[in-house]
């Protein structure tokens, strides 16, 4: 052994093939954030400039199947109407009932941020606020034609939001159905004693009444309905109309189909937004969400109306579907309880009080002017085509 040593120090030795990989690195992550703030901006034309602005992205929930016809594709085209309205500046992901979240948790999940938008029916959220079941439909309440007239003519928005004020919601009509159909049931209705025990998918207050009247009301998503009534769960579904009924294939396990649809004559949907998120946006894109929702509420009106007709016919031809009016002392007793039960709860909620006196005043003015109008022009209408050459050019 040597008596004396060497200490050397070493220095790190960086080969070519690390400083290579360090600077594609340090390129990709570059490239990364570039990405990341491309996505946040997108370039308009601002007084004859281009200018970047920045890209909102948004997620809707809703209480339907992904894409299901009329009301799901209504929440899409929604969405892609803001898009191109905005340039790009605010984009909307569509998600359907269980996606993300379960169809009944729509409402708190604008209502808390998780979601900055939501599809739904407020007549869902009953137990939160009781008066928000005014502005989906009430029985023997408006047809679509009149909700929209009371909504943004008549005061009924500014009730409504007044309604989501507490849970930082701000609601838009976002779709009506129309008038729908009373249900499917295996068994007839020839007085009210056959309601008696029948367990019924109806929400809302109609489903209050038919409990009053001897039923048993559930509230079951859609997406659950035709399993249930396939397999003895429920006894009887109101669902929609036609178009819907049928392509969910409750002509398949239930005989008879009944009429009017006394328990939603009129059925808005709603656009859920939440207020902070919506007051985030530039004013240009709050007008671009307020005009493409009244686009999409009216939109799916003209698509119920067009494809019920052809529903209906086509079940009743090919399927065996047998129509059944439901009878008129069945009728009148569904009323009475309907108007017992509306007055109990406005004496137990005074916001329900509030908005239920703005709805039966301008219910019972548009009816009194409609009897004159509408109901006497549909009465002549059909006297005067009863006779009339059919599309075949017979008589």
């Amino acid at each position: 052994m040597n008596a004396t040593s060497k200490n050397t120090t070493s220095k790190p030795r960086w080969s070519p093939l690390i400083i290579l990989l360090l600077v594609a690195l340090v390129a990709a992550l570059f490239s990364l954030l570039v990405m990341e703030k491309a996505t946040d901006k997108v370039a308009v034309m601002v007084d004859g400039e281009v200018q970047e602005q920045r890209v909102y992205q948004w997620r809707m929930v809703t209480t339907w199947p992904k894409d299901f016809p009329g009301l799901g594709t209504t929440a899409q085209e929604f969405a892609n109407m803001v898009e191109a309205m905005s340039g790009g500046r605010l984009q909307i992901r569509v998600y359907g009932a269980g996606e993300i979240v379960p169809a009944m948790g729509v409402f708190d999940a604008v209502s808390d941020g998780s979601a900055e938008m939501g599809h739904g029916g407020s007549y869902y959220w009953r137990g939160k606020a009781p008066a928000a079941q005014f502005f989906t439909t009430i029985p023997f309440g408006m047809n679509a034609q009149e909700m929209n007239a009371w909504l943004h003519h008549g005061g009924g928005l500014e009730l409504w939001r007044e309604v989501y004020a507490p849970f930082n919601i701000i609601p838009f009509p976002g779709g009506n159905t129309g008038i729908q159909m009373a249900g499917w049931f295996n068994k007839e209705i020839n007085s009210i004693e056959d309601l008696r025990g029948l367990k019924m998918r109806i929400p809302g207050l109609a489903g209050d009444v038919f409990n009053r009247a001897g039923g048993s009301s559930v509230n079951i998503p859609g997406g659950e309905l035709y399993t249930s009534l396939q397999t003895g769960v429920i006894d009887a579904a109101e669902w929609v109309g036609p178009s819907n009924d049928q392509a969910f294939g409750f002509d398949q396990i239930a005989r008879y189909y009944y009429y009017p649809g006394w328990q939603e004559p009129g059925s808005t949907l709603e656009l859920l937004v939440n207020k902070p998120a919506f007051e985030a946006l530039p004013d240009d894109l709050q007008a671009i969400v307020t005009h493409a929702a009244r686009a999409a509420n009216q939109d799916m009106l003209d698509q119920y109306t067009a494809r019920n007709p052809r529903a209906l016919n086509d079940m009743v031809a090919k399927e065996g579907t047998e129509l059944r009016r439901l009878p008129d002392d069945v009728i009148q007793r569904l009323y009475d309880i309907s108007r017992e039960l509306f007055e109990q709860q406005a004496e137990e909620d005074p916001l329900f009080r509030k908005v239920w006196d703005s709805y039966r005043t301008f219910l019972a003015d548009v009816t009194d002017y409609h009897k004159i109008t509408e109901h006497t022009y549909y009465d002549i209408r059909e006297q005067v085509t009863a006779d009339a050459v059919g599309p075949d050019g017979e008589e």
